[in-house]
């Protein structure tokens, strides 16, 4: 594990460097405070340091507060070095935000074990930090095909509009559905259905810009979200979804099944459009699509979408 140590004195932290070496740490040193705050705050910092407190320029203190202040993640797990002894410079310094501290002299094992405490808290926070991640996922996420679920998709597309609000460019977006479905998953069985829904999900992914959205809207229907794209841009694209999907049969356990899929197109510009009526517009397109014969695109017209 990476640690900083920040201490002014050459000796003591040459003294520092080699038993922390030693104790399997990858060390970072520091001549002062304002280089060590520039590493706490660089792309990957340490997760551990060990800040003298009494240093020119920024104290130990100081940078402690303002690492604190900035709150970035993962943590990094702060201990001082310090000569003080009284209590309400220690209570100073843990209110800074420092984790621990340790006096001068210290016994070298003291502070192993200080930073052995140190270790732990942080492995814990990383695993804290994964469950949370996890939970985000699950939260906005379709556990089959991994899209964006159906509320994650609305907002997504609620912030695209407000954002194009203000800058005045365009949003589209397209409803996909596959074609039939329940006869596939009639004919073929519903692991084979789920299947179809997860690599056509992947395939419409596969092909999107990687500002784009896709979610999964509900059962075999798909919403997908195109900032800064106009109408005309939007049905090409829907297009060329159609004609991938349909040139390339999915291979599943159950064999290869022929897949189609209807699209509905609609775009706004310039419009107080919410989410909820832009997605009604292209559903109506999705509807006349499957109504003059499903694999096909259809694209509403300008006089479809009203305020």
């Amino acid at each position: 594990m990476k640690i900083l140590i920040a201490e002014d004195e050459p000796s003591f932290r040459r003294l520092l460097e080699e038993k922390l070496v030693m104790w399997g740490y990858d060390v970072i040193a520091a001549e002062n405070g304002e280089a060590a705050l520039q590493i706490l705050q660089s792309e990957d910092p340490p997760r551990l340091a060990l800040l003298d407190w009494m240093m020119p320029g920024l104290d130990g203190i100081e940078v402690c507060r303002r690492v604190r202040e900035a709150a970035r993640e993962p943590y990094t797990y702060i201990l001082l070095l310090t000569s003080q002894q009284r209590d309400e410079d220690l209570v100073t310094g843990m209110e800074a935000g420092a984790d621990d501290y340790i006096t001068k002299p210290f016994k070298h094992n003291e502070l192993r074990l200080r930073l052995r405490a140190g270790r732990r808290i942080i492995e814990l926070q990383s695993e804290l930090m994964a469950a949370r991640d996890t939970f985000r996922v699950k939260a906005s996420h379709d556990s089959l095909t991994g899209l964006l679920n159906h509320e994650e998709i609305l907002r997504v597309l609620g912030q695209e509009l407000a954002r194009a609000g203000r800058e005045e460019e365009c949003v589209s977006v397209i409803m996909a559905d596959i074609d039939f479905f329940k006869k596939i998953n009639d004919t073929y069985g519903h692991l084979a259905g789920d299947e179809v829904l997860r690599l056509t999900a992947g395939r419409m992914h596969f092909l999107m810009r990687s500002y784009d959205y896709i979610g999964r809207y509900g059962g075999e229907e798909f919403l997908i979200v195109l900032p800064e794209c106009c109408g005309e841009c939007a049905a090409s694209f829907a297009e060329r979804l159609r004609l991938n999907i349909e040139s390339n049969s999915l291979d599943t356990p159950e064999g290869v099944i022929p897949v189609t899929v209807s699209l509905g197109v609609a775009s706004c510009k310039e419009r107080e459009l919410d989410a909820t009526s832009l997605v009604k517009v292209a559903d109506g397109a999705l509807y006349r699509a499957k109504e003059r014969g499903r694999n096909r695109v259809e694209v509403a017209s300008g006089g479809e979408i009203t305020t």
